[in-house]
């Protein structure tokens, strides 16, 4: 149960970024630029670093939320729970593994970076772009871990409620719905 009161139809994040709509907007801006924005990382590859900072956090709702998003741009399930489980068998490049592994190193801390992951990453052809938007990425997935689990929010156990989210992120981003959430009261 929620420690604040929050919209029923709006688990996780949604219901505390609609009880707050003015620290949501930049909070939601912030996120389609890094997750929708342009990038030389795909979609895809962006949603897997919110997957395994949320992961680690065990952030169930943040988890299963973006492991859903992720299997939608990638087109499969397997990636995601390979990046969650045993990373170094993941089908993704070697490149992305750096990236990967650097933000694991962010969601326990800024100083766990090492230079040696920077490094593998820059080796592995990763920009400097990529390696600041990685580890911002996992800053903020930390946050919002932090942010769902620290309210309490309501976590939904029904697969079909994340997958139609991951759905719903892929068409809409993180930007809020033009008409709002009411029309999600019944499916919760």
């Amino acid at each position: 149960m929620p420690y604040i009161p929050l919209e029923e139809h709006l688990p996780g994040i949604t219901g505390l970024l609609e009880y707050r709509k003015d620290t949501a907007a930049p909070i939601r801006e912030l996120t389609q630029i890094l997750l929708r924005g342009p990038s030389t990382l795909t979609e895809g590859e962006r949603e897997l670093i919110a997957t395994i900072v949320s992961h680690r956090n065990a952030c169930v709702f943040c988890t299963t939320a973006h492991t859903a998003a992720a299997n939608v741009f990638l087109g499969e399930e397997s990636t995601a729970e390979l990046v969650k489980h045993d990373l170094h068998a993941a089908p993704v490049s070697p490149k992305m593994k750096a990236l990967l592994a650097i933000a694991a190193q962010v969601q326990k801390g800024g100083k766990y970076v090492t230079p040696e992951a920077i490094l593998e990453a820059k080796e592995n052809d990763a920009t400097d772009i990529e390696i600041h938007d990685t580890v911002l990425i996992a800053a903020l997935f930390c946050l919002y871990n932090r942010y769902v689990d620290g309210l309490s929010t309501v976590t939904p156990s029904d697969p079909a409620f994340y997958k139609t989210l991951g759905e719903r992120l892929k068409n809409n981003g993180y930007n809020r719905l033009p008409q709002g959430y009411d029309h999600l009261k019944s499916t919760v």
